[in-house]
């Protein structure tokens, strides 16, 4: 339990700076927008090439993918119909609303508490590559056909994925670790020095994102919404991650442990950050990321009691 508090307290800490960002004004009043397209367009593309470019393809390819592929991608689903068809949500606000329900915080919750909790970080490497090699390219091109002025031709939804700079240091990370080159340190270290300002520059960009605002606000929070997203992500989730696991794959122990800690990550604050650059679902994802994580501690203290 003392590893699920340390990791929890680091992401406290830095969204606490954030607000108190947001409260003196340092950054200006447009310091959130800023901040936001800066981790979207430069600072999480280099985080991702260098991680994929590095990164162990026996390790990634293992069980914790197909758990966390087929929980994320069911999940996700559920909460797209019914949105679209029972609160009747446009698309955009719909796909944000899945992202919410099933993106889980893998870089800045996920690797402390990987290594707090379950003793090796490589145990949320799977799920990292799901989400930005998969995941992410489909949200983020839904997103990109339905806000963007380009129309919704063919030529639009073959070369979209390819335009999005996120889908493109993904693929290009994947590449390089699957040639098995190993680029000098000369052209790594700048991906890997930009790349550092992702996870701290998404949880400052949410904590000023916080100031001046009121979580769940009544008119403005669509409540609905966020109850439903974060009952997927904290119950449904983590459930179909231990059926899947236990009687499908027939993991059992530590293994077990671990896939059904990575499902109760909470929402990733790279959700908001989507959210924001395409003006879509804001408050949809800033208050059921504020949420998710809250209940995330005494959730995965729960599974820890349970499972560990």
């Amino acid at each position: 339990m003392s590893g699920v508090l340390a990791g929890f307290t680091v992401i406290f800490v830095v969204i606490a700076i954030g607000y108190a960002l947001g409260r003196s004004r340092v950054l200006g009043e447009h310091g959130e927008f800023v901040l936001s397209r800066l981790v979207f367009f430069v600072a999480t593309p280099a985080l991702l090439f260098d991680s994929l470019a590095n990164a162990d393809l026996a390790v990634i390819f293992s069980p914790t993918l197909a758990v966390a592929a087929a929980t994320a991608f069911a999940v996700g689903t559920v909460y797209f119909v019914l949105t679209r068809t029972v609160i009747r949500r446009p698309v955009p606000e719909a796909t944000i609303g899945a992202l919410a329900a099933s993106y889980v915080n893998s870089a800045n919750l996920g690797i402390p508490i990987s290594v707090f909790v379950l003793g090796d970080a490589s145990f949320v490497a799977p799920l990292l590559l799901f989400q930005i090699v998969v995941y992410s390219p489909i949200a983020l091109t839904m997103l990109d056909l339905t806000t963007g002025t380009r129309g919704g031709s063919w030529v639009d939804t073959v070369t979209t994925p390819f335009k999005n700079p996120i889908v493109l240091a993904g693929v290009a990370g994947l590449a390089v670790s699957i040639s098995g080159w190993t680029p000098p340190t000369a052209l790594t270290e700048p991906f890997r020095l930009v790349g550092g300002a992702s996870v701290p520059g998404a949880l400052l960009a949410f904590g000023i994102s916080l100031y001046g605002v009121r979580v769940l606000q009544r008119g403005v929070a669509p409540r609905r919404e966020i109850a439903l997203a974060s009952a997927l992500k904290m119950l449904v989730q983590p459930v179909l991650a231990y059926l899947m696991g236990r009687f499908l794959l027939g993991l059992e122990g530590h293994d077990l442990f671990a896939v059904v800690v990575v499902s109760t990550l909470p929402t990733a604050q790279n959700v908001f950050v989507y959210a924001s650059r395409y003006g879509r679902g804001v408050v949809l994802a800033r208050d059921t990321a504020l949420v998710t994580t809250l209940v995330a501690i005494p959730a995965i203290g729960l599974v820890a009691a349970l499972l560990a």
